[in-house]
Order: C-alpha cells, then structure tokens, then sequence
C-alpha cells in the first residue's frame, strides 16, 4: 500500500468525486487510530482505515448513523459518500460532514459534572432507541457489547505478568465479579469507544460524539467505562447517578475498565499513565466500598 497522505487522498478524491477535485486536503491534528483522517475543504472529512480490521466499520456507519442521528440529543457523523479502494490504496473510505468541535483532553474540560451528565444523558437516548436490527456485538466490533469472557484468558496473563507492580489479588477478584454477572435486558445500542477522542467539545460542552466504528446492539457495560477513564470520583457519581444501569451492568463495565488497564499498563506515553489513571480509581473505589 503507498504511504497515506493529504495527495493520495487528494488523488482519491478527485478521481472519485470530481465535484469537490479543487478543495484542499490536508491532515486532521486529531485523527485517531483505526482511521486516517483528513479535513477536505472547510466543511468536510476523509476518514480512510488504517488497517483490514477496521474495514467492516466503513459499511456499518454508513448504513445506521443516518438512522440513528435524528434520533439523538447531540450530532453524530453524518456520511455524505463511500468511496472505493483505487490509487493503490485497498479499502473502501468514507467522506463525512465535518463536526467543529475539539476532543475532551482533560485540560479542555472546565466542568466534569456537566460533562458527566450531558454524557451520561447522550449514552442514555441512545440505548433507549429501536436496537431491531442493528448489528449484534461480534469481530467486527472486537466484541464490544458482547462477552467479556472473551478476553478472559489474555486479562488473567495480563494480572500474572504484572505480578507485583499492581494488586493481582483484587484485580482477579475484580474480574471474576464481571465474568459472574450476566446482561439480562434486551440488548440495546452502544457506541462501543467512548473515550476522550471520540467526544467534541464546544466552549468546554460536549457538542458531539463521532467515530462509531465499534457500534453494535448488546450489553451497554462496556460504555459506563469513561466513569474511570475520564471522571473524578464526584464526577463518576454523577455519571452514574444520570444512567439507570442495575449493580450487575457497573461490575461489568469495571471489567472492561480493568481489562483495558491492564492490557495497556506498560504501554509508553500517555496510553500506560492513563492505565494506572484508572486502576488507581477501581482500587479507590474498592475500598472505599461500591456504590453500585
């Protein structure tokens, strides 16, 4: 595959869709990782996947956020084009309407409360949509609503390999409590990546959510994750209180918060202090006793 840049995207662009051949492409700052992004013109974005894996994603958004998006409180992605592989470039891409927002990094959030709650009231409407229909939680979403017990094995390698750097006790603990617990309820929508990235702020308010590449209908414990990868203790009770998830589904999501932590502790950079980040809010959380 040649090298992914603003003049094969340009080159894409203009061969598929001449209308917009004379907009200019270039990089977005904040792009992600499954996907390449780049701004076209002022009002448009090229997202490309950056691996096969993520290729299923292309078709999925393109079919449901249509759906979904009159539906919800905050704007969502909207496709305006499917583009095809050509250039040397192998996977189908997507031309989407461009969203003005910047990422939730902690520094850009002048008041986790709100945030909290404006978050928790978007994930709330859109698990009480119509899930008839839409795709169940498997591969093409790395099982996000699905099982947990998926990654059983590669989570308790995690807790022994860490050996003392953290609590394998209490970690093993922690995780067998989700593994026990069963989602009972209808399945419902879940975006599948609520993280930082994926959520745009405006003047500090969440004013839109993107990247819906690991949506899927199944359990929602796997979206309750930004109580600890994003929130304060205050912050995570007011999230928790917005969302009418029953103690079982909040074991779950502990789950998918430890599982990721774990999977990501040594990690360089951002990715492992964000993982000890969010072990040092389920130890807290653990002793000072759940709520839920």
């Amino acid at each position: 595959m040649p090298p992914l840049d603003a003049a094969l995207v340009a080159t894409l662009v203009r061969t598929q869709f001449p209308r917009w051949a004379a907009l200019p492409v270039r990089p977005v700052a904040e792009g992600g990782m499954n996907n390449h992004s780049f701004r076209l013109g002022t009002d448009m974005l090229v997202r490309l996947p950056s691996a096969a894996r993520y290729v299923a994603q292309v078709a999925k958004e393109q079919a449901w956020l249509p759906r979904l998006a009159p539906r919800l409180p905050l704007p969502i992605p909207h496709p305006l084009a499917l583009g095809q592989p050509g250039e040397g470039f192998p996977f189908p891409w997507s031309i989407y309407g461009w969203i003005e927002g910047e990422t939730a990094r902690p520094d850009r959030i002048t008041d986790p409360l709100r945030l909290a709650r404006d978050l928790a009231g978007f994930l709330h409407s859109l698990q009480r949509l119509e899930a008839m229909g839409g795709p169940p939680a498997g591969a093409h979403n790395f099982h996000r609503g699905g099982s947990l017990a998926v990654y059983d094995a590669e989570t308790r390698a995690a807790i022994a390999d860490l050996g003392a750097e953290i609590d394998g006790a209490a970690a093993t603990t922690m995780w067998e409590a989700a593994l026990a617990s069963r989602h009972a309820a209808p399945p419902v929508w879940i975006h599948g990546d609520v993280a930082a990235g994926n959520l745009l702020l405006r003047q500090g308010r969440l004013c839109a959510v993107i990247d819906f590449g690991n949506m899927a209908i199944g359990d929602p414990a796997c979206d309750l994750v930004p109580a600890w990868t994003m929130f304060d203790a205050a912050a995570r009770g007011a999230f928790r209180e917005a969302l009418p998830h029953p103690p079982a589904c909040w074991a779950r999501a502990r789950g998918w918060a430890l599982w990721k932590a774990l999977i990501t502790w040594r990690a360089p950079g951002p990715p492992g202090a964000s993982a000890r980040q969010v072990m040092a809010a389920l130890r807290a959380e653990r002793e000072a006793g759940y709520t839920s």
